[in-house]
């Protein structure tokens, strides 16, 4: 057991049968070998590149151990122990590391352990995923499980060989994280910027094109330079100062960066370069995003940085708690009352500014450490005391494995046991079990929360939104203002208080917008323009009859038939009824016009019954001249049948009606005009048409006509009847109840029928126009069959170019002026004689006449 609880942290601890192995990395933070060729001493290279916030992960270690091997519970017959050694971000060292963690202790020789009271049991990986890498390709030789507290891309690709165990989600989850989050805030015009190595080249290879896919746009991808050399170092920073302006300069507000746990301080150069004045002042603020793998931690030289630039930033990270007693473990560690932590003393002096006394000769000018300085005085990018967390990740992995060695233990105890000296040995083929129940393994730990992996051996957790604020002193603070739960629906997957967020003081507190254009309104679309990315484009009006209700829509749609667009074609709006009826001015007038003419053609009868053995009467068969007029009252009241609701019996009715009465009053004109030039041929000496002479004649033209035009009519009937239907495209804002054909051809059919009476009426009346004849009609039935056709002819384009009520007001229209000009034109100068001029009614002027 390990009574002292601050355990030794510099080099391993024996405390009984196993070793939990920890590589750690806390010093030097960059991702390849640095070679200086010995221009620059170590202590300078220790003070350039330490982030003393890592050393939590090693407290987290140590916490985790002293915890597991004090509870009775869990390892009652087990005491873990742990060594810590450094890997420098150096494949040389790493693989010296692993095979020191593989050998007896203190002694390195490969493959030989003659220790049975030390066991390694598992290693914790690097904060590097290439240091992961290399320990996993020893690993895999001696099948030792690892698990890896950081992400560690590459490690997907490693030879397959046994599982290693990622307390890191899987990094697709967070990618749909930022994605969520982006869409959430309507940002789609933003800038991207990676570290330059392979992690950041494959981040834009993978994820980048993802991003395209929800409609989110780059202006540009930058790649922020390493510092390998220190030579290079004023360079690098110059370069990274140019690529702050062209940040600053660009027109999206928002800067999706992704890099390793260190980049931030990398990008802290940027306005640092900036406020020396190497490139131009920071004045414009950006939000900007990080990725989980990125953390608030600067180098110890840049504690007097400006934090203003990542003022208002998002990132997700792993959601982690503070277990009981951590925060205390923490606090009261320091240089003089720790026994066995080699890494504190340094990492005091870095922290405070100070040295402790006979440290180094030449800097007795710094500030003297005490030993009584206070952990919570420090920024929080410098030093935490709450558990962050990539120290969750560590303080689950040790539970983890102390779980799954206590379900081994357990089992062991059922099947077979052996005793050596009262302590249980594990037998080495056993620990090759470990992978087994880490597979899918879960478990609750001391702080309330359920840890488990899933089938591919990855952490199954959320992640929390987190919002970085400073303030003017310079101190940080990590506030969490949402949620993101990846087993969650797409549409539920994150959460965010957004009145809890703190935006750059460049936004006044008010949300953000990064677009490239300004959105496309309701009512219009998305046009992209040629040669640009696809979130720049121009706005153009919804074509007629379509609408969009949303912003910035790539195309707009039709309502359902029962609506139509509004003006500004934002909305629908619901269709109103449409058909001609008697109280609308449209067809009370046309009602009207047709009555009246009903009532003057009725007038006109009864002048002619009145009058019926007046000569004018008798000519030209005085029972075809009331046959006409009657038709003609019938043709005025086959107007009201348009008029009104259609209904079944009034589509039947309408057309039908229409044509048969129609027929019988143009084959009525028919038989007058045939009728006055058989008369006229009769009258020459020794002609033969005296024998068609009487009202056989007549009476078979009017009835053979009329009967063609029942005869299509009721074959109209039986083959496609008109019927009442309602049409909801004609009219863009009304519903349009109307009686449907049936049979277009039918209808045009008995249109051509009519059409052709009327020219043969009209052919036979022109050239009988000039026969002498008192009472002879053919003139003014001339004219009204001119009207009669002029009417008709052009009654079928109008009638095509209308739509709704207005096709039944045409058709109305047509058969009042048709009818009206028959009426007038034949029968106005017969009533102009008979009731104006009587003296010419009379059968001494028609002798007269012919005498002439």
């Amino acid at each position: 057991m390990i009574n002292d609880p601050h355990p030794p942290l510099h080099t391993f601890h024996q405390s009984g049968d196993l070793i939990i192995g920890g590589i750690t990395s806390q010093s030097f933070i960059v991702s390849s070998p640095i070679d200086f060729s010995e221009k620059v001493p170590a202590t300078l290279l220790n003070e350039l590149m330490t982030l003393t916030k890592n050393y939590q992960h090693i407290l987290a270690l140590a916490f985790a151990v002293r915890e597991i091997n004090e509870n009775p519970q869990l390892l009652p017959n087990i005491t873990l122990g742990l060594q810590i050694y450094d890997s420098y971000f150096n494949a040389k060292s790493t693989y010296h590391a692993t095979m020191l963690l593989m050998s007896s202790l203190k002694r390195f020789v490969p493959n030989y352990v003659c220790d049975p009271q030390n066991n390694l049991i598992t290693v914790i990986g690097g904060l590097d995923p290439l240091t992961s890498l290399h320990i996993a390709t020893l690993l895999d030789i001696y099948k030792i499980p690892q698990i890896i507290y950081s992400h560690a891309p590459v490690m997907n690709d490693k030879t397959p060989g046994l599982p290693f165990y990622q307390m890191f989600p899987n990094e697709e989850h967070q990618d749909q994280g930022i994605i969520s989050l982006l869409l959430y805030f309507n940002w789609k015009w933003i800038v991207g910027i990676v570290m330059d190595n392979d992690n950041g080249e494959r981040y834009v290879q993978t994820l980048f094109p993802l991003f395209y896919q929800k409609g989110i746009c780059f202006e540009f991808i930058e790649r922020v330079p390493q510092i390998d050399f220190l030579s290079d170092l004023l360079d690098k920073m110059k370069e990274t100062g140019k690529l702050q302006d062209k940040v600053i300069d660009s027109k999206a507000n928002v800067v999706v960066t992704y890099g390793e746990s260190y980049s931030l301080a990398f990008f802290r150069f940027a306005a640092f370069v900036s406020g020396l004045g190497l490139a131009k002042n920071v004045t414009k603020g950006k939000v900007w995003i990080g990725t989980i793998q990125m953390e608030t931690s600067t180098f110890a030289f840049q504690r007097t940085w400006d934090l203003g630039q990542i003022h208002g930033a998002l990132s997700f990270t792993i959601h982690s708690s503070d277990p009981p007693g951590f925060h205390q473990f923490v606090e009261r560690r320091n240089p003089t009352s720790t026994r066995r932590d080699g890494f504190i003393q340094d990492l005091w002096e870095r922290l405070f500014g100070c040295i402790f006394p006979n440290h180094f000769l030449n800097d007795l000018e710094k500030n003297i450490c005490t030993g009584e300085e206070q952990l919570e005085s420090l920024p929080k990018d410098m030093f935490e005391l709450s558990m962050t967390g990539r120290s969750y990740n560590i303080y689950n992995a040790i539970y983890a494995v102390a779980h799954a060695l206590h379900d081994i233990s357990s089992s062991l105890f059922r099947h077979r046991v052996i005793i050596n000296g009262g302590v249980l040995r594990l037998q080495k083929q056993r620990l090759m079990q470990l992978h087994h129940f880490l597979s899918g393994f879960s478990f609750n730990n001391s702080a309330g929360d359920t840890v488990s992996f899933d089938q591919n051996g990855e952490m199954v957790t959320e992640f929390d939104l987190m919002n970085w604020v400073t303030s003017s002193n310079n101190s940080f603070d990590n506030v969490k203002v949402g949620r993101m739960d990846p087993q969650a629906s797409s549409d539920q997957d994150i959460r965010i208080n957004e009145d809890d967020i703190t935006w750059h003081r460049w936004f006044n507190q008010v949300r953000p917008l990064s677009l490239c254009v300004d959105p496309c309104h309701p009512g219009s679309r998305k046009t992209v323009r040629e040669g640009q990315p696809f979130c720049c484009y121009d706005c153009t009006p919804c074509p007629e009859g379509k609408f969009s209700d949303k912003k910035d829509m790539d195309d707009c749609y039709k309502c359902t038939d029962e609506e139509y667009p509004n003006k500004k074609q934002d909305f629908c709006l619901p269709k109103g009824i449409s058909f001609l009826s008697y109280e609308e001015p449209l067809g009370f007038i046309l009602a009207s016009v047709s009555l009246l003419f009903c009532v003057i053609t009725a007038l006109v009868l009864g002048i002619f019954l009145k009058h019926h053995e007046t000569p004018i009467v008798k000519a030209n068969n005085r029972n075809l001249t009331y046959t006409l007029l009657l038709s003609l009252l019938l043709c005025f009241l086959c107007v009201l049948p348009f008029i009104g609701q259609p209904q079944k019996v009034t589509c039947l009715l309408r057309q039908t009606a229409f044509g048969i009465v129609f027929s019988v009053a143009v084959s009525c004109v028919l038989a007058k005009t045939i009728t006055v030039v058989v008369a006229f041929m009769a009258t020459r000496p020794g002609s033969s048409m005296r024998k068609w002479m009487g009202k056989g004649l007549a009476n078979s033209i009017v009835i053979s006509c009329s009967t063609i035009q029942a005869g299509i009519c009721a074959v109209w009937f039986l083959v496609s009847p008109p019927y009442p239907d309602v049409d909801t495209h004609s009219v863009v804002d009304k519903i349009v109840l109307e009686c449907k054909e049936g049979s277009v051809i039918f209808f045009y059919l008995i249109l051509a029928y009519l059409g052709f009476l009327a020219m043969v009426s009209f052919t036979v009346a022109f050239f009988a126009r000039k026969l002498p004849d008192s009472f002879n009609e053919a003139k003014f039935i001339t004219f009204s069959m001119l009207v009669f056709c002029s009417v008709w002819i052009s009654f079928v384009p109008t009638y095509l170019s209308t739509k709704g009520k207005y096709m039944v007001a045409v058709e109305i229209f047509s058969i009042s002026a048709s009818g009206a000009g028959l009426l007038v034109c034949i029968f106005c100068p017969k009533c102009y004689i008979i009731l104006l001029k009587p003296e010419l009614n009379n059968r001494a002027q028609l002798i007269k006449r012919k005498t002439m």
